[in-house]
């Protein structure tokens, strides 16, 4: 039985996008910014609908700071905005007021691709937006992006 719902789960998860090995994507994200506590969503450049999720949809599903004033949101609404618009994002700020804690934001489009992303990692030692956005350019060539 718990066999059967992995198996459910995992047909519900996004593979990747067209012509790109999910596992070899999985590895490239892993290695650029892998952390439990990150979500990187890629999506139609048009709809934003989700053609590939690394992590958990309870990661990418988690409301933290927009580094935007006292606005909050997750990934997958940052997703639906850079489709909307085709903007790059940017963005860090702390999310504990000790500053022990931060949020990145990266999202974009694609080069070459009819594609955005959108990703965050949050953490004792979460990535600038900047620095993640960097990272990620480089793991989707890797990846055949």
């Amino acid at each position: 039985m718990l066999g059967l719902m992995v198996l459910a789960l995992v047909a519900c998860s996004p593979g990747a996008p067209k012509g790109v090995d999910k596992a070899t994507l999985d590895d490239a994200v892993s290695t650029a910014i892998g952390d439990p506590a990150t979500c990187l969503l890629i999506g139609e450049a048009k709809s934003g609908r989700v053609v590939y999720r690394y992590n958990t949809n309870v990661a990418c599903g988690r409301e933290l700071p927009a580094c935007e004033g006292a606005a909050t949101r997750t990934t997958g609404e940052l997703l639906k905005a850079v489709a909307r618009d085709g903007k790059a994002r940017m963005q860090s700020c702390d999310t504990l007021a000790d500053g022990s804690r931060g949020v990145g934001w990266a999202a974009g489009p694609i080069a070459g691709r009819p594609l955005v992303y959108a990703a965050m990692m949050e953490g004792a030692r979460a990535f600038p937006g900047r620095m993640m956005a960097e990272r990620l350019e480089r793991a989707f060539k890797k990846a055949g992006l």
